[in-house]
């Protein structure tokens, strides 16, 4: 085997099995939680559940070599198929994962939510899910995640619905989400069942049996079918989106959309699953893949204009910019692959943060309808500048990840693409920074109408959204360590495709 997958730095882990402490941790806080019920001892116990991940997450981020293009700190049972392993690009999406819930369990103190003893075990459960999904180097064990995941996610939506749109929004949810999940199982499958023929009988969903092992033609093909659009259900890319929007406008403000799009493990499963294993499949629908990519840019910007409400048309920001993510993914170039990583975090901290300063409207209000809000900014001034932070970062304002990572992904489309399909998306990315500024007029600048009272800036809110814009802030300052960590595996796995 070559590339990312020729070495493994075994002498890295050293004496403590961290990675499979990132893994148990939630669940444990998870069920220390829901033991101690509604006591204020369980939101505290969620808490501190939730920074002490994030503290073991970056001390898995502080052991790993960003030189090498090799997975790190592995860890593996060979009866269990547990096999575990990070490089630079997982790091990235692990820390996103842990910071985003910390900030969630924060979130749902600022709220004053019912039962959240339950609704911080839930999150946790939900982070368990999501770690296993980036560390894990086992595809079947990845699905088994995502399904854990999507359970919790699928729980908050249930547990705190309360009228039949959210009913409703919940069970086109539960359709795309089911459907996306068994494309990819079965995608497992025949990953397996091309392992299986190639060596004689034996199956495995390890990434470092399957890669190479994999013949071109009907499995590459079928498996890539199966892999890549359960992902892109999940991401959501256009036109696999539809389950976005409702969830958005009626479910668990926040909450659930933040654990569904900020950590973009659909972005994730397509470059450490679905590029190394059907490389001759990728480079044959690279084109298609990239033109609905291109067109969705400018579709969902065209409908996030027609939107009357803030909340779906956060998420029609969300689906246009997922575009640039998959154009950057399968420009199967160095710059491309490593700005859409970096975009990805910038995108999760971003649109999570403008999700969470929705909500802190929404409690105030008791509506999202842009014709609804006015004078917010006189009132609430600080979240309204966090607003406008976060939607320029979506858009790649100089001082966030986003400007970086954005110009390395339209670096690589030149390349790969030509000018002139570049010159297209980046338009589409001036359309989105227009259908943003266009909201935050709507809502925090015009003139105060009156009709609901909108109390001041509560310390908690603060503190959540002060967190949030640090982060990102200090990401797009001090970009360069970033840079170093993605590229050695960016150029591994750009190496595969090289022509």
């Amino acid at each position: 085997m070559t590339g990312a997958f020729s070495e493994i730095h075994w002498s890295l882990q050293g004496g403590l099995p961290l990675l499979a402490l990132l893994q148990v941790l939630p669940l444990a806080g998870a069920a220390l939680v829901f033991a101690l019920g509604e006591r204020p001892a369980a939101v505290l116990a969620g808490k501190v559940a939730a920074l002490a991940e994030l503290l073991l997450a970056l001390t898995a981020a502080s052991r790993v070599v960003p030189q090498s293009a090799a997975l790190q700190l592995a860890e593996r049972v060979d009866l269990l198929g547990y096999h575990v392993a990070v490089d630079g690009i997982s790091i990235v999406f692990l820390l996103v994962a842990a910071l985003l819930t910390l900030l969630m369990t924060l979130y749902g103190m600022s709220r004053g939510m019912i039962s959240p003893g339950r609704l911080f075990a839930v999150l946790l459960i939900a982070e368990a899910g999501l770690v296993g999904m980036v560390l894990t180097l086992n595809v079947a064990w990845f699905a088994a995640f995502s399904a854990l995941e999507l359970w919790a996610v699928t729980f908050l939506l249930r547990r705190w619905a309360s009228s039949r749109a959210e009913i409703q929004a919940l069970a086109r949810f539960v359709q795309y989400q089911a459907f996306g999940w068994a494309l990819f199982a079965a995608g497992c499958v025949v990953l397996g069942w091309g392992h299986a023929d190639a060596t004689g009988g034996r199956w495995s969903f390890d990434l470092f049996d399957l890669a190479g092992t994999l013949p071109a033609g009907k499995f590459q093909t079928a498996a890539f079918y199966l892999l890549f659009y359960g992902l892109a259900v999940r991401t959501p890319l256009f036109p696999l989106h539809g389950w976005l929007p409702n969830m958005a406008q009626h479910g668990l403000i926040a909450v659930a959309p933040a654990l569904m799009v900020g950590v973009k493990v659909g972005i994730y499963g397509m470059l450490r699953f679905v590029l190394p294993l059907t490389p001759a499949a990728v480079a044959t629908w690279q084109p298609y893949v990239v033109g609905f990519a291109m067109a969705g840019v400018f579709f969902t910007a065209v409908l996030a204009f027609q939107q009357t409400n803030l909340r779906r048309l956060l998420a029609f920001a969300v689906v246009s910019h997922t575009s640039l993510l998959v154009i950057g993914v399968f420009s199967l170039h160095e710059a491309g692959i490593q700005g859409a990583v970096l975009l990805a975090a910038n995108f999760g901290l971003a649109v999570t943060g403008m999700w969470f300063i929705v909500g802190f409207v929404f409690r105030r209000t008791g509506t999202t309808e842009l014709g609804e809000l006015s004078g917010l900014f006189e009132r609430i001034p600080f979240l309204a500048v966090a607003f406008l932070v976060f939607g320029l970062a979506i858009v790649g304002m100089p001082g966030t990840p986003g400007f970086d990572a954005a110009h390395l992904v339209l670096e690589a489309a030149i390349d790969s693409f030509g000018a002139l399909s570049t010159v297209a998306t980046a338009l589409g990315n001036v359309a989105a920074a227009g259908f943003l500024l266009w909201a935050f007029q709507k809502a925090f600048l015009t003139p105060a109408q009156g009709g609901y009272e909108v109390d001041r800036t509560l310390p908690m809110e603060y503190i959540v959204g002060g967190i949030a814009l640090l982060a990102l802030v200090s990401i797009g300052v001090f970009t360069e360590p970033w840079l170093q960590l993605t590229e050695t595996p960016s150029q591994a796995m750009a190496a595969r495709f090289a022509r």
